[in-house]
């Protein structure tokens, strides 16, 4: 084994089809959306070079509700970090621990990840529904039938309505990710702080949660670029609406694409996008390694 990890062919050899379809399928189209974001493009016609006025228009001269589409995306990175990723984390916690069908509960909780989003959706849709959604028959079978809501077609609550569903199908996600790193963690550990007199709540927080937090780094990373790039649950919820209430920047420039047919506005959407998501996964990487060299 040795002998093959000194061989730079043989490492070359296998690293480079990986390489080459990385390039391909990832590092290639950025560069080409980098490159028409800097055109006026229709996306059939002749292309005119604008530079970055794309990008001026995008954030100052702002008429299609791009601000408003990023300000939506950091509200559903919040409900990620702060409501998902703990709910996650305490179910892994519970779980890891050998609950009665821990089995079972692991592959129920995992099951909204494998089912297709669209499956998702039009189940909350029927939830949604104003005339008869569980959600307003439970809310009028309690006495409380004056908080019934359109809830997908209210400006005032189509945002919330649609990103509790995104929050709710990754759920399972993160809590697998957890629940495997708590699994790595050798059982001596947890029965010398028994041993010692440690109750269930300390062995989580003390030696738990610090043991785990590579991991949990890497879940609020997914969680916030998955905020961020966030598209296929709010588009057949409520396809941005209503009156762009609930817009998210993927949704925003696949309007400005498809739709408007404005290809090199649309790219410079897609081009913050990624340059976004780049910039917080280094910010979330740096916080964390800070945090570990404080705590050191």
């Amino acid at each position: 084994m040795d002998k093959i990890f000194k061989d730079k062919k043989a490492i070359f050899l296998f690293v480079f089809p990986a390489l080459l379809i990385f390039t391909v399928a990832i590092i290639l189209p950025i560069i080409i959306s980098t490159y028409y974001s800097l055109l006026k493009w229709n996306g059939i016609g002749n292309a005119t070079f604008v530079g970055l006025k794309n990008f001026k228009d995008l954030f100052i001269n702002n008429t299609d509700g791009f601000s408003k589409s990023i300000v939506n995306s950091f509200i559903l990175a919040g409900f990620s970090v702060f409501i998902q990723l703990p709910i996650a984390l305490i179910l892994a916690l519970i779980l890891a621990r050998g609950v009665k069908g821990e089995n079972i509960f692991r592959t129920v909780y995992f099951i909204p990840v494998i089912v297709s989003t669209v499956v998702i959706g039009q189940l909350w849709m029927k939830i949604y529904h104003p005339d008869y959604g569980m959600l307003n028959i439970m809310l009028k079978n309690i006495g409380l039938g004056k908080f019934a809501e359109a809830w997908l077609a209210s400006k005032k609550t189509a945002l919330m309505a649609a990103l509790i569903p995104i929050v709710w199908q990754y759920i399972g996600y993160h809590m697998l990710l957890m629940y495997a790193a708590v699994k790595s963690i050798t059982p001596d550990i947890f029965e010398a702080a028994k041993i010692d007199g440690a109750s269930e709540f300390k062995i989580a927080t003390q030696i738990t949660i610090p043991l785990i937090k590579p991991m949990l780094e890497v879940c609020v990373v997914f969680a916030v670029i998955g905020s961020f790039k966030a598209f296929d649950m709010i588009y057949i919820l409520t396809n941005g609406g209503p009156l762009h209430a609930s817009e998210v920047p993927s949704t925003v420039m696949y309007n400005t694409i498809f739709h408007k047919y404005m290809y090199g506005y649309g790219s410079s959407m897609s081009t913050f996008i990624i340059a976004e998501c780049l910039v917080f996964t280094l910010v979330i990487r740096k916080l964390f390694s800070i945090r570990n060299t404080n705590e050191a």
